[in-house]
């Protein structure tokens, strides 16, 4: 029997409806989320978990960008319903309403705080918050004057708390304190504070607080040169393994510096290579600070760094001097050095790595001497001096004979024929320094891991769920006996 075939109509797709979804004014939704943040900061007060104000800090980057003068003003006048004082104090520090301000009337029917609480005051962690932003807000707009004043009362309101939940605010608050007093050039005046602001903190574990405060304190003295001052505070406070990564990358930069300065360019490029790796990934400029100095202290080892730093998008414009200076070292290239010296001197000296790059001077021509004898068995030392520009052979036959008692070359100094004799390479197998750099990586590696295991995060009062009570324990132990007891007198029946 046969089927009849059924035609299959296509199905016609109907237009979808547009859903026309009214989008909300940027103003409206800045607001809204200063709104949940503060919300974020009671939780966090009632429910004593720091994660909720850490994750209000985190977003603080975003937040200072959509601040502007008729939000600000919104924030206020809404959460200072308790205190006519407090709104008008920081309401002097914002620019007066204009009267055409689309903005005032696209928020002005928002409500920030319920009736109830409108005559409360505020948290002491949400008032300091609101008050880090008007703060954000004049140190972009470049009103440093306000800023100082605005900073200055800030820190004064922060020091007169002592509450653990206000510790990662007040963090924050003591950074851009030190910030608002470095743009007036007025760093010197806050060392006192900061000092005993470090003390209070070291005392009551105010662990972020105390890696806030000694990077401010690192910055403050490096700001004037003060390193032998920079080099005590180091060695005698301890930083704290609980503060951000952020703070870590900051503390080991400092570190890199004074190591560079103490001509301990081994332990600075460690502390260098470490902050690269804490640093946040959107961190562009300081991560080009970073790339920079890094750069100089390995030229100062003697290692060439990577062409494909230099040549990444990131990164291209803002190291291009020190490109061309990577160039001319590892060229050996006396006269190319000098020149790329001379040219980008504002340049170094802004980047406050001119001080290092003079030294890099000996290096350029320790590898131009390397270059020769590798490339020369026999050469006189006045064809020497020609090649590294030098005033006499004199001069060849002193900066060869330090290279030689360095082991920078292997070769010997004819004096009475006025040359320099190359020696036969050696295989760098037959020695230890493929075990040294075997080891080094291995150390690195177990560094890495260690790390690795103290920033895991595990569920807080997870230890104890798999372990039994003291009631099922003592109705164990019962059932226990009843059991024993039975066996045994199985055992006498048997018997």
């Amino acid at each position: 029997m046969g089927t009849a075939k059924e035609e299959v109509k296509p199905k016609v797709e109907e237009p979808a409806k547009e859903v026309k979804e009214e989008k909300k004014d940027p103003a409206v939704l800045t607001i809204e989320d200063i709104r949940e943040h503060c919300r974020l900061l009671e939780r966090s007060v009632v429910s004593k978990e720091s994660r909720f104000a850490v994750r209000v800090l985190r977003g603080l980057p975003v937040t200072r960008k959509k601040l502007t003068s008729p939000i600000l003003r919104k924030i206020i006048n809404g959460f200072y319903t308790h205190s006519a004082t407090e709104r008008d104090a920081l309401l002097n520090y914002l620019d007066e309403a204009m009267e055409t301000d689309e903005s005032e009337s696209a928020i002005a029917n928002i409500r920030l705080r319920g009736a109830k609480s409108a005559n409360t005051p505020l948290l002491p962690e949400v008032d300091c918050y609101l008050h880090l932003l008007t703060l954000l807000h004049l140190v972009d707009g470049g009103n440093k004057e306000k800023a100082l004043k605005c900073s200055d009362v800030l820190v004064d309101k922060v020091a007169s708390q002592n509450r653990r939940s206000l510790d990662h605010v007040a963090g924050r608050c003591y950074f851009y304190h030190t910030l608002s007093h470095e743009a007036v050039g007025q760093l010197a005046s806050i060392r006192g504070f900061l000092h005993a602001r470090l003390k209070h903190a070291t005392l009551h574990n105010d662990y972020e607080g105390q890696g806030v405060l000694i990077n401010c304190l690192l910055r403050n003295y490096l700001h004037y040169n003060l390193y032998d001052h920079a080099n005590k505070l180091v060695l005698k406070e301890t930083f704290p393994e609980q503060v951000s990564n952020s703070e870590w990358a900051r503390y080991l930069y400092y570190l890199g510096r004074i190591k560079a300065i103490q001509l301990d360019y081994s332990e600075a490029h460690k502390h260098l290579v470490q902050s690269l790796r804490k640093a946040p990934s959107s961190a562009i400029g300081f991560r080009h600070t970073v790339h920079k100095l890094s750069t100089v202290v390995q030229l100062l080892l003697g290692n060439i760094p990577e062409r494909q730093l230099f040549l990444q998008p990131a990164n291209k414009e803002a190291l291009a001097p020190y490109f061309e200076l990577t160039k001319a070292v590892r060229s050996g290239d006396v006269g190319k050095f000098d020149v790329s010296r001379s040219k980008y001197v504002d340049q170094f000296k802004s980047d406050r790595t001119f001080t290092l790059i003079l030294r890099l001077h000996h290096n350029v021509i320790k590898t131009a001497i390397r270059r020769i004898s590798l490339a020369y068995s026999r050469i006189s030392l006045a064809d020497v001096a020609a090649k590294l520009k030098l005033e006499s052979p004199k001069d060849a036959e002193y900066i060869i004979a330090k290279a030689i008692r360095d082991g920078v070359i292997g070769a010997v100094l004819d004096h009475e024929n006025g040359w320099m004799q190359s020696k036969e390479n050696s295989d760098i197998y037959c020695t230890r320094e493929p075990q040294l750099a075997f080891h080094q990586r291995i150390q690195f590696c177990l560094d890495l891991h260690n790390h690795s295991v103290k920033a895991m995060r595990f569920p807080p009062k997870n230890y104890n769920q798999d372990l039994e009570s003291a009631e099922d324990r003592r109705e164990r132990e019962a059932q226990d006996l009843e059991l024993a007891k039975e066996m045994a007198e199985e055992d006498d029946d048997l018997m």
